[in-house]
């Protein structure tokens, strides 16, 4: 068991080497946007009705239908760059070494690996990476390469630094099926919910550029629109949501099984309640209140805010049926 305990830190600590490139190579991608600038779609659309123009003119024209391709060619790609390709490659590597840490942390302990806060802080960093790399099969989201790597690399060095304890038998109350059910679903929310942060923050940051139309952060010309990004945080938000709620219904099961009674208004439960209105009043208020743009983004970023408040200063500052952090 010591040695698969061992070899989980020694991938811990290498998925977050791989991780730093990756957020490296990420952040110059971003810089390396900043310094072009993109082509607009009207000076494209207009150099090519030039060159068919001048196709048209007949053999003259040669020599125009050369400059305009050359300028054209001259010009920055919005497209993938070297940097955001290589990163997204490390960001894979990475991931797998994050993986394999966390299964040889659940082999060692023969059990989930999600009992405390380390445990909990390493599944729910790998299954935000996972979510990421998985969401690119749906959208193309890899400028938000920097925020996801840069995330997952600060939440892994803190728990692992400050958070981490050895393998230790479950207490009672954890024995029980709810803990793989519970768990692993309020990992899965927490997951959508920080992508769904990420969008907002990028949603914000556009709109900024595209009202105040400043010079400074010229990479995001080359990102979705605002409206866009607000449309896909909603969506992954919502999906949060739902694993979100189903959540708090498992554990309040589990409560009852547990402790024998559904609701005690315990810190932890009031937390989890508080994060659930704070999303259902995003999605509520969106859809029906036309809450859209800056504050909409700004009620995920806070939502979002609440679950890593949930999962540290309640943890650790407050004591209830729920301290379970083995610390």
């Amino acid at each position: 068991m010591e040695n698969l305990v061992s070899l989980s830190l020694v991938a811990v600590y290498s998925a977050m080497g791989v991780y730093t490139i990756s957020f490296i190579l990420f952040t110059l991608d971003l810089a390396k946007r900043s310094a072009e600038r993109p082509v607009p779609a009207a000076a494209q659309t207009s150099t090519v009705a030039d060159v068919q123009t001048s196709t048209a003119a007949g053999a003259g024209s040669t020599t125009a239908v050369l400059e305009a391709t050359e300028v054209t060619a001259t010009e920055p790609s919005n497209g993938a760059t070297r940097y955001q390709r290589a990163a997204f490659a490390l960001a894979v590597l990475g991931f797998a070494l994050h993986l394999g840490a966390t299964i040889l942390r659940g082999v060692a302990a023969e059990r989930v690996p999600w009992a405390n806060m380390f445990e909990f802080g390493l599944t729910a960093t790998a299954m935000g990476m996972g979510v990421f790399l998985l969401v690119q099969f749906w959208k193309d989201v890899r400028y938000l390469g920097a925020y996801i790597t840069g995330f997952t690399l600060l939440s892994l060095g803190i728990v692992t630094v400050n958070f981490y304890v050895d393998v230790v038998p479950l207490p009672p109350a954890l024995q029980s099926a709810w803990l793989v059910i519970h768990v692993l679903v309020a990992t899965l929310a927490t997951a959508f919910f920080a992508i769904g942060a990420g969008l907002s923050i990028m949603q914000l940051l556009r709109s900024q550029r595209e009202v105040r139309k400043v010079n400074a952060l010229r990479f995001l010309d080359t990102l979705p629109g605002a409206s866009t990004l607000e449309s896909l945080a909603y969506r992954l938000n919502v999906v949060g949501f739902v694993f979100w709620t189903f959540t708090l219904i498992a554990g309040a099961i589990w409560a009852e099984r547990a402790w024998g009674r559904y609701w005690g208004w315990d810190t932890k439960e009031v937390w989890t309640f508080i994060i659930w209105t704070l999303f259902a009043g995003y999605i509520h208020a969106r859809a029906t209140r036309g809450w859209r743009g800056d504050r909409s983004a700004w009620l995920a970023i806070i939502g979002f805010s609440a679950v890593i408040f949930n999962y540290t200063i309640v943890n650790i500052a407050f004591t209830g049926l729920h301290s379970y952090s083995g610390l």
